[in-house]
């Protein structure tokens, strides 16, 4: 059972992410493609500038879920950190690269923020006070990735296991990866 959880959890976690949950509110809200809107990204900061602030609460909610539960599954069923971050990073890559969407997707901050809550809660705060640093001087990706790159120095001062690092370092190339 555990070995097939290993696998089926991971696999569950990139569909999860791959619900492009900005697209379905634009679509259902205003009757838009985000994907023809703004950097063309389906994210929540999409839906916040061109279908309604408001909804940019429940969309960022559900994309953080879709990080955090794939985690959350995997040490509850005792499958061990390095399984609750491969499920999390593979959902932000379904986020970033959705199936149902031909692998047009969103950034994968949100669904990176859910994943911390899970396997590392100070991550957390530390990459919303960046993203809140960004959003206050109107641009938010260059703070996001600064975020990111001095996270390692959160999880030192915090002694956190190296597999916290694997997960901040999966997360960066995720994140260059998606930009470039």
């Amino acid at each position: 059972m555990m070995g097939a959880l290993r696998i089926l959890i991971p696999i569950l976690a990139y569909l999860l992410g791959s619900i492009p949950t900005a697209y379905v509110v634009a679509q259902w809200a205003r009757g838009i493609d985000l994907r023809r809107y703004g950097s063309g990204t389906v994210s929540g900061s999409m839906v916040y500038e061109h279908v309604a602030r408001w909804l940019v609460i429940p969309v960022g909610l559900f994309d953080m879920a879709k990080g955090a539960l794939p985690a959350w599954l995997s040490l509850r069923y005792n499958l061990g950190l390095e399984t609750a971050v491969v499920s999390g990073l593979l959902a932000i890559a379904g986020h970033n690269w959705p199936v149902f969407l031909w692998f047009t997707g969103g950034r994968g901050l949100g669904t990176f923020m859910g994943m911390l809550l899970v396997i590392f809660p100070w991550g957390f705060p530390w990459l919303l006070a960046f993203l809140a640093l960004g959003f206050a001087l109107g641009d938010s990706a260059p703070w996001a990735l600064i975020g990111l790159l001095s996270m390692p120095l959160l999880a030192r001062g915090l002694g956190a296991p190296l597999t916290i690092y694997a997960a901040i370092a999966g997360m960066t190339l995720l994140t260059l990866l998606k930009r470039l």
